[in-house]
């Protein structure tokens, strides 16, 4: 579980950083607009390490500590962290251009933040791994992804879809293996 630990600890670190002012903002570390104007190239790897506020950073961390625990004892901790960040960056880039497409003509700020479209992916390989958790695992994504839209929170639901769709057809077609 060193990998597990690592991402958990380093997510809270920059969480507690960008909350002290030692580092940057939300808007420079999270992914936005600024990304297609090449100030902060950096973005679809740092948003997955950042969070709106603690209840996000909670929620998120309880999620990767229970089925990050799983998939590294499965991967080993390398193989592990190497799915966790180069899945949570594809994420970042395919849910940007989601929201590029859908929101940028009509002048919408959007700022991914968090890790769930990374713990999406690990979700979605854990699907493919187990048939017998499969329905429930597609139950777990649908409803994390829409309940909290159906109450009017503002959630990135199309990254938690996309991170599970790339998990299982990542290990499907076996690009992660």
């Amino acid at each position: 579980m060193k990998a597990t630990i690592s991402l958990i600890a380093l997510n809270c670190l920059v969480y507690l950083a960008v909350y002290c002012g030692i580092c940057g903002s939300n808007v420079t570390l999270g992914l936005n607009m600024f990304f297609t104007d090449g100030l902060y190239v950096w973005q679809p790897a740092t948003s997955m390490f950042m969070h709106a506020n603690l209840a996000h950073l909670l929620m998120n961390m309880a999620v990767l500590y229970q089925f990050g625990s799983l998939l590294e004892r499965y991967y080993g901790s390398e193989k592990f962290a190497v799915v966790y960040c180069v899945g949570g960056v594809l994420t970042s880039l395919l849910s940007f251009i989601y929201i590029y497409v859908m929101f940028k003509t009509n002048g919408t700020f959007i700022n991914l933040v968090g890790a769930s479209g990374a713990i999406s992916l690990l979700l979605g390989v854990l699907a493919f791994l187990d048939a017998s958790s499969r329905k429930g695992l597609i139950i777990a994504i649908l409803l994390m992804s829409f309940a909290p839209v159906a109450m009017g929170v503002n959630v990135a639901w199309y990254a938690h879809i996309i991170g599970f769709a790339l998990g299982y057809f990542g290990v499907k077609f076996k690009v992660i293996k």
